[in-house]
């Protein structure tokens, strides 16, 4: 299944204001960066998201959020959230914020 344009312009929106993006193709779909960071990315019709160990460990007891796992091994600090967990553009604009929040405190590249 390709990644849904709907929700790469609903990401490009919320980004619209924020320096340092760049949109990217990867794990399928969309991904948008922070100064060179993986931020969020578009699979399928569900939002991989970056939020550190903690956080992400954290993350996974909300609803409609799992591992980040796409190739059979999950990746700590990424969660995957289904459609349903971001629906309302309150709810993506949180999950980019929780994003933003980690990926300021990486090195760019």
């Amino acid at each position: 299944m390709a990644s849904s344009p709907s929700i790469s312009a609903r990401v490009r929106d919320s980004l619209a204001r924020q320096r340092g993006i760049d949109e990217k193709r990867m794990f399928g779909g969309d991904a948008f960066l922070l100064h060179g960071n993986i931020l969020v990315a578009i699979w399928n019709d569900s939002l991989i998201v970056r939020l550190g160990v903690d956080l992400g460990s954290a993350a996974l007891q909300q609803p409609h959020v799992g591992p980040m796992n796409l190739t059979g091994k999950s990746m700590k600090g990424w969660v995957i959230v289904s459609a349903e967990g971001f629906d309302k553009d309150a709810d993506l604009k949180t999950w980019i914020k929780l994003a933003i929040s980690f990926v300021k405190t990486l090195e760019p590249k």
